[in-house]
């Protein structure tokens, strides 16, 4: 029995040797040699070739597809279409195409790289195909015969003249940019550089005799740090008040507090500023002219400063509007008329806020920095100035813009 023992434990320990060496000899086959090491990369690259031939023919059969699918062969279409995502699932994201090809023209869905590619300086682009042999430049000209006079048959003055007073004196930049959409000559009149100077000069004054960092006038206006005049910009702030306490005591009543603030920017340097808890689609029409008779908006004038750490700062200062010297006829006929005596002291609100931006849009958000009341009593001339904590309660203004505001013209810029 030992011996037979013994022979099995021998048997066992060469089966383990036998097994370990097959296992060795193994791990060393799987093991890419130094000559394998240089085949991977042709491999790799051979792969890529045979991704990007799939993928070609997979574009061909998907194009053929649609063109298939234009002339009306519906089945035809489907079958190209299946075997084109047999080979590529997502060919249909992958395929760049614009335009309906032209079958007396042979065009192609492919966008030809050579001859649609984004052109870098489109306005100079613009004046060499609009330029004639001698010299001049035809902006545009008719589609179709009439007899009216076509815009034009007008000088370039003139033309120009007109682009003014599509801006206005409020500045509205925006149809000037909507106006250059009609067509080659109108592109190159919108991005005439005295236009977008004046508009410059009107927001910043001297401070922008150089558009140096900017290449422009058009875009310092664009990204140069500004308020905008197209709209005004509004906060709305809630807070909850503690009411009086019940004759019993039994209860005490909460009162949610609303309101608005309102800040309405002109080009000219002019503000208007209102607070009221009435809702934005009553209030918004009432400050399109600075002339409104609103008894509670005060009136005054901005200015913008840019700081040191870069920042654009805008400083209002307002006062409720002084009263005319005079009445009107019926009312001194009258002689129970009395004139409101003169208030003994004048008060003025002086506003810091900080411009930025917020979202997709530009320039459209103001936060509190400071706010103060100044109370000059006639009396003895002194001035007393009050400041405000800025605190929760003074939430930023967010810009809303208001298309009536620059629906009419009233001056040319």
């Amino acid at each position: 029995c030992d011996n037979e023992l013994h022979g099995s434990v021998a048997v066992f320990f060469m089966f383990q040797m036998e097994l370990s060496a097959f296992r060795a000899k193994w791990m060393s086959e799987l093991q890419p040699s130094s000559g394998g090491k240089k085949s991977v990369p042709k491999t790799a690259d051979l792969k890529r070739k045979q991704e990007i031939a799939k993928e070609g023919k997979a574009r061909e059969l998907f194009l053929k597809a649609v063109e298939e699918e234009q002339n009306g062969a519906v089945y035809e279409a489907i079958k190209y279409y299946k075997s084109a995502m047999q080979l590529v699932p997502d060919i249909e994201f992958r395929i760049t195409y614009s335009r309906t090809p032209d079958p007396d023209r042979g065009g192609s869905y492919l966008e030809d790289n050579e001859n649609d590619r984004e052109i870098d300086d489109l306005l100079t682009y613009f004046q060499q195909q609009l330029t004639l042999c001698d010299g001049t430049m035809k902006l545009c000209e008719p589609e179709t015969d009439s007899t009216l006079v076509h815009i034009s048959a007008l000088p370039f003055e003139v033309l120009m003249y007109i682009f003014r007073w599509v801006v206005s004196c409020d500045l509205d930049l925006r149809a000037l940019e909507q106006l250059s959409l009609v067509c080659k000559g109108f592109y190159i009149c919108a991005r005439d550089p005295e236009i977008w100077r004046s508009a410059c000069l009107r927001v910043w004054g001297r401070s922008c005799t150089k558009m140096l960092p900017f290449s422009s006038w058009r875009e310092m206006f664009l990204e140069r740090p500004r308020v905008r005049f197209d709209g005004v910009y509004i906060s709305k702030t809630s807070y909850i008040r503690q009411g009086e306490e019940s004759l019993d005591g039994f209860y005490r009543a909460w009162h949610q507090v609303e309101y608005y603030r309102y800040l309405r920017f002109f080009p000219d340097g002019q503000v208007m500023m209102l607070t009221t808890p009435e809702d934005p689609l009553v209030t918004v029409p009432r400050l399109r002219s600075k002339n409104s008779r609103m008894d509670s908006i005060m009136f005054g004038h901005y200015r913008l400063s840019q700081d040191m750490d870069n920042e654009t700062k805008v400083y209002v200062v307002v006062s409720k509007r002084k009263e005319e010297v005079g009445l009107p006829v019926h009312y001194q006929r009258s002689r129970f008329c009395r004139r409101n005596p003169a208030p003994e002291a004048e008060r003025a609100f002086h506003v810091g806020l900080q411009l930025s931006s917020g979202g997709r849009q530009r320039f459209n958000k103001l936060v509190w920095i400071h706010h103060s009341c100044h109370i000059t009593y006639r009396s003895t001339g002194e001035t007393v100035v009050t400041a405000f904590d800025v605190d929760k309660m003074y939430t930023p203004l967010f810009f809303a813009r208001v298309k009536s505001y620059t629906a009419f013209s009233e001056l040319p810029l």
